[in-house]
């Protein structure tokens, strides 16, 4: 084998040309090639180049001030943007350029992202998926363009043998700009350090069949032949230039990285318990739900934290944790390394999540929300002047039998307490998350009544399900007044089961 070529970060950024696709790996924070992506940056800074770049990012990549895309914040250094999502920050310098329409921004759900970068790899001159039919990505609705750039979808309709599905055409990578732990002298690389590998090898392979370069930041270098080839995530054969960043930043922090990655195992009693809380309320209602011997994804915010829970009820063996990025059983990590799991029992590339979701595999899941109207839709990927986007959130409502909503009834403000076992609502939020209409559908409830899902919506107020015709009530808080506090504050009409509960006392203690 050849050896590869070890370069520096400066070197590595010259081999971006103006006008290249690139490809980029990490969530958020957590396996960001970030020297990468700062060197590409500081050379555009200094000398215009390179420019009009197409980037592609699966999931949000970087998460704060000079982290990530934000080193491409940039005039005239992206012509377009393809990802599942951007900053939830309001100070990103990235998402306002999208904004001011700087560049073409798209949004397409994370599943199809890898998708279409795994028919890039095979060769494929398209990828057809059923995923995002009836939400904001259809061109029948919005197409995905999130600003007046991206007016033209990167979806369209298409029949085969009378199913409807959206079609994207492949994109080339010129250059995937990925992360890893060490690095052999062919260029094998592993990733013993990373809890997670987030289509790193999907990404290269598809960087390959377009004739475009791989290049990985790693911490160390190794002697050939020293990596287990059972521990080689990207082949060297895939590998065009390795840079050396000793500094590399290591996900979860030293303590806590070993039981990300499965080399220790932290004992239960180690995960610190959720602290009394209004939000406390929905996660224990939101528990509730969960079944014996079940397979259970958990979104951002509120939901990922059902497991400590179980944990206090001892049940937490009764379901297995499946976040979108790979790490299957243990517990999900903290939201600064979302999608990580504290103790997995594997972990599997998240190339192959999506297809085990979009076969129908999870047996539930539980989602936060930022709108919800009066058809049931739901809208987290853009609201309140943010573009979070959707990340894996249509992709795994996709097929899901049982799908449960979790969240604040309002936001901004709200003073609620919890007094003698009863919720003492003192006073409201600014911004109500019941809305006639959903700034964007991230969720078509029409859909999931057609595919026959089950969804629930809870809140520290109120549990609603999902009908026909709408929202119904099935259970009211201990204290709370159905109709001043709760149908009043809902812009629409909402039915009230015959045979409305009480959500559970012990939830309120």
């Amino acid at each position: 084998m050849k050896k590869v070529s070890i370069v520096s970060a400066a070197q590595a950024a010259e081999l971006v040309e103006d006008g290249s696709t690139i490809a980029i790996c990490g969530c958020e924070n957590v396996l960001t090639p970030d020297a990468l992506l700062r060197a590409i940056g500081e050379r555009y800074a200094r000398t215009g180049s390179p420019r009009d770049l197409t980037e592609i990012h699966p999931i949000i990549v970087g998460m704060g001030e000079n982290l990530g895309l934000e080193h491409l914040a940039q005039p005239g250094m992206v012509r377009r943007a393809i990802g599942s999502g951007y900053s939830y920050l309001k100070t990103s310098r990235y998402t306002e350029l999208l904004k001011q329409d700087a560049f073409e921004a798209h949004l397409v759900p994370m599943g199809t992202v890898f998708q279409m970068m795994r028919d890039t790899a095979a060769g494929r001159q398209a990828t057809l998926t059923q995923v995002g039919i009836g939400t904001f990505v259809d061109p029948d609705v919005e197409g995905g363009g999130i600003n007046a750039r991206a007016a033209n979808s990167l979806a369209r309709r298409v029949d085969i043998e009378g199913e409807t599905y959206l079609r994207y055409d492949v994109e080339p990578v010129h250059v995937a700009l990925l992360r890893g732990t060490t690095a052999d002298e062919y260029g094998n690389i592993s990733l013993e350090d990373e809890p997670v590998s987030l289509g790193v090898k999907t990404l290269a392979m598809a960087a390959k069949a377009s004739g475009g370069k791989v290049i990985v930041q790693v911490r160390r270098m190794t002697q050939s032949g020293t990596l287990h080839p059972r521990m080689v995530e990207i082949p060297g054969i895939l590998v065009d230039a390795v840079v050396v960043v000793p500094d590399q930043s290591v996900s979860g922090g030293d303590i806590l990285n070993p039981a990300l990655t499965g080399q220790i195992r932290l004992p239960l009693q180690n995960i610190e318990p959720l602290p009394p809380s209004v939000s406390r309320i929905v996660v224990n209602r939101a528990a509730d739900e969960t079944g014996e011997h079940q397979i259970v994804n958990l979104g951002v915010g509120i939901p990922v934290n059902i497991p400590k829970i179980l944990i206090e009820r001892g049940r937490f063996d009764q379901a297995v944790f499946f976040p979108e990025h790979g790490s299957i059983g243990g517990v999900p990590g903290e939201r600064a390394i979302f999608g990580t799991n504290i103790n997995p029992h594997a972990i599997i590339d998240s190339t192959q999540v999506f297809e085990y979701f979009n076969g129908g595999g999870l047996d539930m899941t539980f989602l936060g929300f930022g709108q919800i109207d009066a058809q049931g839709n739901v809208n987290v990927s853009k609201f309140n002047g943010i573009i979070p986007g959707c990340g894996g959130f249509v992709d795994i409502t996709h097929r899901t039998p049982r799908v449960v909503f979790c969240g604040l009834f309002s936001a901004g403000g709200a003073r609620i307490e919890v007094t003698d076992g009863h919720l003492d609502i003192q006073t409201e939020g600014r911004y109500s998350k019941f809305v006639p209409h959903v700034e964007q559908i991230t969720f078509n409830a029409r859909e999931a009544l057609r595919k026959g899902q089950q969804v629930l919506y809870v809140t520290e107020r109120a549990v609603f399900s999902l009908q026909a015709d709408g929202l119904q009530v099935e259970e009211i808080a201990p204290g709370v007044d159905l109709q001043t506090q709760v149908l009043d504050l809902i812009p629409f009409k909402v039915r009230v089961s015959p045979t409305l509960k009480t959500m559970p006392a012990a939830h309120f203690s």
